[in-house]
Parts: structure tokens; C-alpha cells; sequence
């Protein structure tokens, strides 16, 4: 009976501190983004006593509308991690702290709109504009030279049509191109295999174009590099990337070696 009494008190125990995690981890997890339209946080602890020890079989998190440094949204974005040994003394005070490091499962679901806002953000932006690359400087007289109205359009099989304005001294040259998403080193998106779309180009401007074009693919191919965007103790790293529809996919894992305070 004393013992029946001592475990009902360890299960309410273990009940508690885990609904104290689901609180604290959301909350944690909110402060990493700008805006944050839900989080949902599982738990998952096998006999649940073991959670007032630190010790967790898996925590999951499923996220929406989470958007990163003010112009990064994703539409959805999930990750469950291996076994996971905290501090639950940082619980009790409202943060998360690591007894030692853990891997986790990531995966990310981006909109063709959420991309295209992306390119109008100014971390981008000042990537494509005010270029002084010497190839540019050669086809606009020494004048810097500036791709903008960037967007694309997502096609089957991985692959993306896209499209954009390139501001030379004294005239605009449009440049559309297809390629195929790819991925290098598990961390930096490619544009690879690009093939030149010069249908709507007037026909004086394409050969033009067309350099402008492989030019911008190489600009492309440095500028989406995940360890530009690591949270404080994260590393990140992709897997796979899949086109389905008007959506992009990614999966991959993450290495945490803490909890980040703030994105």
C-alpha cells in the first residue's frame, strides 16, 4: 500500500516535470524565431519516472509559420531528436540545458511564395546588388551591376524555372533559366545543369543574357549556405531536397550541442 502511495507521487511527479518541459521547451523554441504561428512539443519517456532524472527517450517538435531573422519563413518544420540527457534543474528555472550533445531528425517544408519573398530580403539582396565581379565589370564598362525582381517558379523532379532584371550602365537585360536543385556537401543548395530560356528575351539582348545568366547561377550556387544560418550551438545538415508542386522539402539532421537563447 506505502509503495502503491510512493508511485502514484512519482508518476504525478514525472506528469508534472513533463508537462513543465512541454511548457518550457515551447516557449524556448518560440524565442528562437520572429513570428511563430504554432509549436506543438511531444515528449516521449519510458517508465516517465525517468524525466525527473534528465533522461528522455525522444522529444519531437512540430512547427508552423515559423519564420527566421524577420524574412526566412518556413511553412512547416519538424524534428525529433535521439535520446536526450538534460539538466532538469535548468527546467525548474525555465531554460533547457544539455548534459551532453544529441542528433535529430530534421524536416523543413518552404512555399514557392516563402522563397520569393526570401530573395527580396536585404541579406539576399545585397548579395545580387552593387556587384563588382570582374566579368560583370567588363560587360557594363566598369559600372557596378545589380540582378533584382529575382523569383522562380518550382517544377517537378527537383527542378525550378527562374527569372530576373540585370541593371547594366545604361540598359535593363532580363535573364530566365531552368536548372535542377542540388545539393553539395550537405550544406549549400546548387543550381546545377542550368539551361537558358530565351523565349522571351528580344533576340538582341539573348546573347548577352546568356552570359548574365551563367554569372548569376554562379553567384547563386555560393550564396544559400546553411552554416550562414546555424542557431549557437546547431549545426544543421541536409540530406535530401524534393520539388512537390508549389513546395519545397527538405530532410536532414542536426547536431545540438545546446540550446540555443535566441535565434
Amino acid at each position: 500500500m506505502f509503495g502503491g502511495f510512493v508511485g502514484s507521487n512519482q508518476n504525478q511527479g514525472a506528469d508534472w516535470g513533463e508537462n513543465l518541459l512541454n511548457t518550457v521547451a515551447s516557449n524556448t523554441i518560440r524565442h528562437l524565431f520572429t513570428q511563430c504561428e504554432s509549436v506543438e512539443v511531444q515528449v516521449r519517456c519510458q517508465p516517465s519516472s525517468k524525466l525527473l532524472q534528465g533522461s528522455i527517450d525522444s522529444f519531437k517538435m512540430q512547427g508552423r509559420g515559423l519564420v527566421i531573422r524577420r524574412d526566412f519563413r518556413t511553412a512547416a518544420m519538424s524534428f525529433e531528436t535521439d535520446a536526450v540527457a538534460l539538466d532538469f534543474g535548468s527546467v525548474l528555472k525555465g531554460t533547457i540545458a544539455l548534459k551532453q550533445p544529441t542528433q535529430a531528425i530534421a524536416l523543413v517544408t518552404l512555399t514557392e511564395t516563402d522563397i520569393n519573398h526570401a530573395f527580396k530580403a536585404e541579406l539576399v539582396r545585397k548579395r545580387l546588388e552593387n556587384l563588382t565581379d570582374p566579368r560583370l565589370l567588363e560587360l557594363s564598362g566598369g559600372e557596378p551591376v545589380s540582378f533584382t525582381d529575382v523569383h522562380l517558379e518550382l517544377l517537378p523532379q527537383n527542378r525550378i524555372k527562374l527569372f530576373a532584371q540585370t541593371h547594366l550602365t545604361n540598359q535593363v537585360v532580363p535573364v530566365v533559366l531552368s536548372c535542377e536543385l542540388g545539393l553539395a556537401k550537405r550544406r549549400r543548395i546548387t543550381y546545377e545543369n542550368a539551361v537558358f530560356e530565351g523565349e522571351t528575351i528580344p533576340e538582341g539582348l539573348q546573347g548577352l543574357s546568356r552570359l548574365l545568366m551563367g554569372i548569376l547561377v554562379d553567384i547563386l550556387n555560393e550564396m544559400v549556405d546553411l552554416d550562414r544560418f546555424n542557431l549557437d550551438g546547431v549545426l544543421l545538415r541536409l540530406n535530401r531536397l524534393e520539388t512537390q508542386g508549389k513546395e519545397l522539402l527538405f530532410s536532414g539532421y542536426a547536431q545540438i550541442e545546446r540550446i540555443p537563447r535566441s535565434g
